[in-house]
């Protein structure tokens, strides 16, 4: 049974799976609360995030990477948390034991701290500062612009990295998933510090963030310091005031053009074994075919019985293989991927990888598979509730895809799916023409 709290700058929204959710009624700030249901007898620790409804998804041509590059900015401080005066974001926080950081993808940017419970009015005076108060200064630009770049060179020297960055290159050609999360290095290069406050100013606002609040605290307290810290934000330029309680913003992004037949990429670069990369078009992360591709990882990865690892691995053609699906807002990849063993071939793997998921799509899988993949999707479900930081990490991710209950209900709908449920899926994606293959050419010179 949920404790409800009343609270008069708060509108109740929902509570289930141990989360309650407001929603702030002057400026539309999403307010998720995970309190420790072990109450007083909970260690006295907390987590608290914000996580912001913006990635690469919403960035524009020349300023790819500026998610990425605004979160990096976002530590240079406001004029009350900075460096110069010793109460930078990290002193501030660190200096009592917070343990703080902040994470882009292509849907979110989320910013947290975990520390103890006797701490948590700071880190939320802090988050509060920096939504309208961060300095994105042409000086701080230009140090942290060197520390992205490197960042980014970094990256171009591992290999699967650059394969995957051209795979999703080819196979998004409008939408912006196209792009690299960390930007293409010419808009790196050169973003000014008016584009990036631009783009501060389009999406740093109370109705595109939702607050999260993991551990051991008090509900009213917590609701009272959010709305002292957050209340007198306005709501930002974007919303109406209309809006459905807790909805999603529908952000214009253009839709990426149905595919129409294989797509082909390679990376060249130092190295001694090559491997291939398969991404075949996929449903976005809330579609009910989701829940079955996230079983179908587990059955084609998971284990020295996983379908990958006896047709390739254990037959001396990889050294590894695995399948990877992240779900992610819009239509995204489903990714097969194998790492050739010596004196194999790119077509051999390549064939192999694409007939395990044939197999599937026309011959299913074994209640057997379907058990034990379902025992570990949930399995791993559990671990992200182990703490704290875990609550409020695997949340982030659900509002990422569009909703926030995909953390509640997850376990629930994995234990719906079926076996004939994988093979659908499987049959929906398994199609050459909507599929981008990517080679990575070792080059031993």
């Amino acid at each position: 049974m949920h404790e409800i709290t009343d609270h008069p700058a708060f509108a109740f929204d929902r509570a289930e799976g141990g989360v309650e959710a407001y929603r702030h009624t002057a400026n539309g700030l999403t307010v998720l609360l995970a309190p420790d249901p072990s109450g007083e007898a909970a260690p006295p620790v907390a987590a608290f995030q914000v996580t912001y409804r913006v990635g690469s998804r919403n960035e524009g041509a020349g300023l790819t990477g500026a998610t990425h590059l605004l979160e990096h900015l976002m530590f240079k401080g406001t004029d009350r948390f900075n460096r110069e005066k010793g109460t930078s974001v990290f002193q501030t926080l660190q200096s009592i034991g917070g343990s703080i950081n902040a994470t882009t993808w292509y849907d979110r940017t989320n910013y947290y701290a975990v520390l103890p419970e006797a701490y948590l009015p700071l880190a939320v005076e802090v988050e509060a500062d920096r939504m309208r108060g961060a300095r994105v200064s042409d000086e701080d630009l230009a140090s942290e612009r060197t520390v992205v770049l490197n960042e980014l060179d970094r990256g171009e020297n591992e290999a699967f990295r650059k394969l995957l960055h051209a795979v999703f290159a080819s196979a998004f050609h409008a939408h912006p998933y196209g792009h690299p999360v960390i930007g293409w290095r010419s808009d790196v290069e050169t973003v000014t510090a008016s584009g990036l406050r631009h783009f501060y100013d389009t999406y740093y606002w109370p109705s595109r963030a939702t607050a999260s609040v993991a551990g051991r605290f008090d509900r009213r307290a917590v609701l009272d310091l959010l709305d002292e810290h957050f209340g007198a934000i306005p709501r930002g330029p974007e919303t109406a005031p209309e809006a459905e309680p807790l909805a999603d913003i529908v952000d214009s992004v253009t839709r990426e053009p149905e595919q129409r037949g294989e797509r082909r990429t390679s990376v060249r670069m130092a190295g001694e074994l090559g491997s291939v990369l398969l991404g075949y078009k996929a449903p976005p992360g809330l579609s009910e075919t989701s829940d079955a591709l996230d079983v179908l990882v587990q059955v084609m990865t998971a284990g020295k019985s996983s379908r990958l690892f006896r047709r390739l691995t254990d037959r001396g053609l990889t050294t590894s293989a695995f399948a990877y699906y992240p779900r992610l807002r819009d239509p995204g990849l489903f990714l097969l991927y194998g790492n050739l063993a010596a004196d194999v071939e790119h077509a051999e793997v390549e064939a192999e990888l694409k007939a395990a998921l044939a197999e599937i799509a026309s011959g299913g899988i074994t209640e057997a598979e379907m058990e034990r993949a379902r025992r570990q999707v949930i399995a791993d479900e559990a671990y992200g509730r182990d703490g704290p930081h875990a609550i409020v990490a695997q949340l982030n991710e659900a509002i990422a895809v569009g909703d926030w209950t995909l953390f509640t209900r997850y376990r629930e709908r994995i234990e719906a799916v079926r076996a004939e449920d994988v093979q659908a899926a499987a049959a929906a994606i398994a199609s050459d023409d909507r599929l981008t293959v990517g080679h990575y050419l070792p080059d031993p010179s």
